[in-house]
Formats: structure tokens, C-alpha cells, sequence
């Protein structure tokens, strides 16, 4: 049983190095959500002539195939 213990813990210690500790997290998260809320304002001014864009080139394709 001591041995499994063992193997299960040093199994396990390698795998701290990969989780950051929440100090660093906290920072992690309001850099994302800082990123989102600047491409949520890009976004919403870019997908009306994106969707315009689409189709237009969609109608010249449809018009071309008849």
C-alpha cells in the first residue's frame, strides 16, 4: 500500500509544474476577458459588412451559374 502511495504522489508531482498557482491565474483571467470585451466591440462593427460582403459575392456567383 505504501508503495502504490508512493507512485500515485510522484506520478502527481509533475504535473504541478503545469498548473499555474491562482495569483497568476487571476491575471490570466482579466487578460482574456480584456481581449474579449475588445474583439466584441471589432466584431460587432465588422460582421455587417462581412455579411454584406458574403452576399454580394454569393448573388454574382447565383447569377453567373443561371
Amino acid at each position: 500500500m505504501l508503495q502504490l502511495f508512493f507512485a500515485v504522489a510522484f506520478s502527481a508531482v509533475p504535473l504541478t509544474l503545469y498548473i499555474p498557482p491562482i495569483r497568476s491565474l487571476n491575471l490570466f483571467v482579466e487578460t482574456i476577458e480584456d481581449l474579449l470585451r475588445q474583439m466584441a466591440v471589432h466584431t460587432v462593427r465588422t460582421y455587417p459588412r462581412i455579411r454584406f460582403g458574403f452576399s454580394r459575392i454569393l448573388n454574382n456567383l447565383l447569377h453567373l451559374a443561371r
